[in-house]
């Protein structure tokens, strides 16, 4: 069996944090994400089923059953999700595990760690991993599924290429990865303006991923074997499924 995450990015019980020191902050977290993510009062302010879908305009519970049913009815086998998430996705997939199945939760955010653990409980399947997307401490093929939800468009466009070449790398040849993320909408798209703005204001790497395809962001020499896509609410969502 392939170990877990070793080095820096150390196995929690979700339960708890790492006695050791948290790894540094990276700055564009602390620059742009710090009232969503890094702020103690964040979750406090965040971690609500209504508000989360209301800021997906109503399509939080269809973004991620589509993300999870792709994971599988029953989820087997080891998962890598790259970052925390509000809302219930992780306790949904939680739910879906087989009872040999192993989950490891990647993060650089102790407070979004330690949140996520109040979530979820003690279960032995799961472990919770402080370390970077874009450079993991895990071995090639160790996964064979990896899920990054919503996560590319917050990630400057040299983090969002280190996240997407380490989750091809850790998942196994025949493995999945599952994005689900923003994506330019339809051209009369009557929240096109406004999502323009916040983005402007809130969100500057989101824009990214409107006037680019996913793909444009994956390392030139490790293309997966398929890529399948499918967009929702007029094109402002789309769920990739890459078979490496």
């Amino acid at each position: 069996m392939t170990p877990p995450l070793q080095g820096a990015e150390v196995a929690l019980p979700v339960t708890a944090l790492p006695s050791l020191g948290p790894l540094p902050i990276p700055r564009y977290l602390e620059q742009v994400y710090w009232w969503a993510y890094v702020h103690p009062n964040a979750v406090h302010v965040f971690e609500r089923e209504w508000l989360v879908n209301l800021i997906l305009f109503g399509n939080y519970g269809r973004l991620r059953d589509a993300a999870l049913d792709d994971l599988g009815e029953t989820i087997r086998g080891r998962t890598l999700q790259v970052a925390c998430a509000y809302g219930n996705l992780t306790p949904r997939l939680q739910q879906r595990l087989a009872p040999e199945a192993r989950l490891d939760v990647v993060d650089i955010l102790p407070i979004q760690l330690k949140n996520l653990g109040s979530k979820l409980g003690s279960d032995e399947r799961i472990a919770l991993l402080q370390g970077d997307s874009s450079s993991l401490a895990a071995a090639d093929a160790s996964y064979d599924q990896v899920l990054l939800f919503f996560l590319l468009h917050e990630q400057p466009e040299p983090v969002r290429r280190g996240s997407l070449a380490e989750a091809m790398r850790v998942v196994r040849p025949g493995g999945k990865i599952v994005i689900v993320d923003y994506h330019r909408p339809v051209p009369l798209h009557p929240l096109r303006l406004l999502m323009r703005s916040v983005f402007h204001r809130l969100e500057p790497y989101a824009m990214d991923l409107w006037d680019n395809e996913v793909e444009t962001f994956l390392p030139a020499g490790q293309r997966p074997a398929s890529i399948t896509k499918k967009t929702w609410f007029g094109g402002l969502y789309q769920k990739l499924v890459l078979v490496r």
